[in-house]
């Protein structure tokens, strides 16, 4: 058992709920590892699933799981037109984990994973246009200029959907703001879930 695992399954309100998903999750001989900052299930190199903690809901994400036969209708894609491959399965509670049903589930994700059967995420390559807020910054400030072009293309990328997601011009202010010593830094802004 990894202690990381164990760590984050106390501090979550979901403990009793995550110790039997965990202790189902072992019986497959699974590795258990940390990713992304939470628990995750690999088989022969492939990630298989990860278990999660929100605050209505904890459930388990299939990786590859648009492949799997969801008969029982358990799965839903938690970002549509977003996520292409994981499928998540939440539960509110203890008594709807089906310890039978989840096992099959998971034992046709490791056969797919077996058969290889996987979507990669595709690249984006379109064009990065920055928005005026930033462009007006980066004109004014000559060293913040030279750190952003620095940046490899997804960091880029990340700051100008951070900034145009914003609705307000109060909003893109704080946003633009808080990016400002990350760029300076070299830091993205999801650098802290990747490991």
């Amino acid at each position: 058992m990894n202690e990381k695992v164990t760590q984050y399954i106390d501090n979550t309100k979901w403990t009793q709920e995550l110790k039997l998903l965990r202790s189902l999750l072992l019986e497959l001989l699974l590795e258990e590892t940390i990713k992304w900052n939470m628990p995750a299930y690999v088989y022969k190199n492939k990630n298989i699933i990860g278990m999660v903690a929100f605050k209505n809901y904890f459930g388990l994400w299939f990786h590859q799981g648009v492949f799997l036969n969801d008969n029982q209708k358990k799965l839903v894609n938690a970002q549509e037109n977003k996520t292409k491959a994981l499928r998540q399965w939440r539960f509110s509670h203890i008594k709807e984990i089906d310890k039978d049903l989840i096992k099959s589930y998971v034992y046709e994700a490791m056969k797919n994973a077996e058969l290889r059967k996987e979507l990669k995420p595709t690249k984006n390559k379109k064009p990065i246009i920055i928005p005026d807020i930033l462009k007006k910054e980066l004109d004014r400030n000559q060293k913040l200029e030279v750190r952003f072009e620095t940046l490899t293309i997804s960091k880029k990328r990340e700051f100008v959907e951070y900034l145009i997601s914003a609705k307000r011009d109060t909003t893109k202010q704080k946003r633009l703001e808080k990016i400002i010593p990350m760029i300076l830094s070299g830091v993205g802004l999801s650098d802290k879930y990747r490991k």
